[in-house]
């Protein structure tokens, strides 16, 4: 066992084209550390529905060089044996460790296998890569990003010529591909021979954002705005000033790409503390409302002042965020169909039925909500929302805070507020209220064993709520493909479980709907829906052994 995992070991730095990673596995092979190694290669890092994701590092199960390379030469060829050599691929990076150098190694790839490679000119958000695959008529486009992973990580997400992320069989077929390249020695990788793209990307990008907002409408809305150690700040302030909003206040512990993102323990702004800085510099400006992207600028999050509130400010949650948007499309004579993924609110739906426009439910991911014929706007609850689909197919956090900073301008200049118009959608549909059960694990099978206890012995009863149906959803239903989820439906309640897609997470979403007569009936109606929640909550981490 030992002297096999060694033979690998020194196989893997013999090619290994990256300094850095081959003098940490050397270490690893000197010191003889072969639980380390085993770690290491236990397999190889698998390509799907999300592309690559993983811990950098050295070895087949970690993100490096030689592993990018690899999933370069095998998108190559998969693109090749479907007619498009010499097509364009477009390539964007954010601003963690080594995403450069990824970028860089799959121009070269792309170029040596005789297609053409264009790079984005600097660490930009991924919807400007999305967008620039549809502006420069590109056969597929590649963004070297893990999003709000931990530092540590990285990844590579895929996209195809319609500007979306690729669903199966395509992610097999790559996938296939890729486990057939050869050794690295055999992947043809020149030293230049594409293309580095110019500003000129960024402002066709730019003003297309001016599209999404109504023309005359109102732009008065104060923000505080923080980017999360990530790329967002540049292109954001500068939509802003181009769409004539006040210029935000910036968090400015935050405002400035750093891949160690060191003020927060994770760069997403639903992670407990991420938003602190924040709130504080919001005490200090008193703007109308805080926005925060992620690291890589495709999620949006929103907070509002709230008295209520411990420190004055709310963040609200995506499915809130979700459906102010919706509103406010509807009240500007939106048309076309929107889209919300299963583990999003009911109450999308009910908007688009009241408004008389259609409505879809997807899987997860915007690679199924982007696909939705004739698409007018889509969101899920993880903070994405897609608002400008012909421009960007894919969920975009600098578009939605544009969005989300005219409907503020719009409320304010009636004297009311994102939180008025949340209680008018209550008294109008009723309290949809949502949460979430997320289990981060170290050892992947308490994911595999929860799902295995649950199929075995689905609750009959969450929070006194009768279970009136439970689906597999790996069996498929009429409206949707398999996936890996359970979907409980209760009276008055909906209960989603699944397995993350991104990270080592089992998370569970959970909805109830409690009616209200009228305003006076809010405050109760709140009580019992987090009630409910929290009853939900605990039954369900109770039955999943978790």
């Amino acid at each position: 066992m030992q002297h096999d995992l060694i033979a690998q070991a020194r196989n893997w730095l013999a090619e290994d084209p990256d300094p850095e990673t081959r003098a940490e596995l050397a270490a690893l092979v000197e010191a003889g550390d072969t639980q380390e190694l085993a770690a290491r290669f236990a397999g190889t890092l698998q390509f799907g529905t999300a592309g690559l994701r993983g811990e950098l590092g050295a070895g087949p199960m970690r993100m490096n060089r030689s592993v990018v390379i690899r999933a370069a030469a095998g998108l190559a060829a998969y693109l090749k044996a479907r007619g498009e050599e010499g097509g364009l691929v477009v390539i964007g990076y954010d601003a963690r460790y080594k995403s450069a150098d990824f970028a860089r190694d799959t121009a070269a790839v792309m170029t040596g296998a005789g297609l053409r490679a264009a790079v984005l000119p600097r660490p930009l958000p991924t919807p400007v890569l999305a967008y620039a695959i549809r502006h420069l008529g590109a056969v597929a486009g590649v963004e070297v990003t893990a999003s709000h992973n931990p530092p540590r990580d990285n990844g590579y997400k895929v996209y195809l010529g319609d500007g979306s992320q690729i669903v199966p069989p395509a992610d097999g077929e790559i996938a296939a591909a890729i486990a057939a390249v050869g050794p690295l020695a055999d992947v043809v990788r020149p030293e230049d021979g594409w293309q580095t793209l110019g500003e000129e990307v960024l402002e066709a990008y730019l003003a297309r954002t001016d599209a999404v907002l109504a023309a005359g409408s109102p732009r008065t809305a104060r923000t505080v705005y923080t980017a999360m150690h990530g790329v967002g700040t540049s292109v954001l302030t500068a939509a802003f000033a181009r769409a004539g909003f006040p210029e935000p206040v910036l968090v400015a512990e935050q405002a400035e790409p750093d891949p160690a993102f060191p003020t927060v323990a994770f760069p997403n702004p639903e992670e407990p503390g991420a938003m602190d800085l924040a709130f504080a510099t919001a005490r200090r400006a008193a703007p109308d409302l805080i926005i925060a992207n992620d690291p890589d600028a495709d999620r949006c999050a929103v907070a509002v002042p709230d008295t209520a509130a411990e420190g004055g400010w709310r963040m609200l949650r995506g499915d809130e965020v979700g459906a102010l948007l919706a509103a406010h499309l509807v009240e500007r004579g939106a048309s076309g169909v929107f889209a919300e993924s299963i583990v999003s609110s009911s109450l999308l739906g009910r908007i688009a039925e009241k408004a008389g426009l259609g409505y879809e439910e997807t899987l997860t991911g915007f690679k199924w909500i982007a696909r939705v014929d004739g698409l007018r706007y889509g969101y899920e609850e993880a903070l994405g929302y897609c608002v400008d689909p012909e421009g960007v197919r894919d969920k975009d956090g600098i578009t939605a805070a544009l969005l989300v900073a005219e409907l503020a301008s719009v409320l304010k200049e009636q004297g009311r507020t994102l939180l008025d118009l949340l209680d008018d959608l209550a008294l109008a549909h009723g309290l949809h209220a949502t949460d979430q059960l997320s289990v981060r694990v170290e050892d992947l099978s308490v994911i595999a064993d929860a799902m295995a206890r649950l199929r075995e012995q689905p609750p009959t009863a969450l929070a006194g709520l009768a279970v009136t149906s439970a689906e597999d959803l790996s069996q498929g239903t009429d409206r949707l493909p398999p996936t890996d989820g359970l979907r409980y439906h209760l009276e008055g309640a909906r209960v989603i479980v699944r397995p993350s897609g991104t990270e080592p997470k089992l998370k569970c979403y959970l909805e109830v709907v409690v009616p209200v007569a009228d305003a006076a009936g809010l405050p109760a109606a709140r009580g019992r829906g987090a009630e409910l929640l929290a009853g939900i909550k605990r039954d369900l981490a109770a039955a999943a052994g978790i």
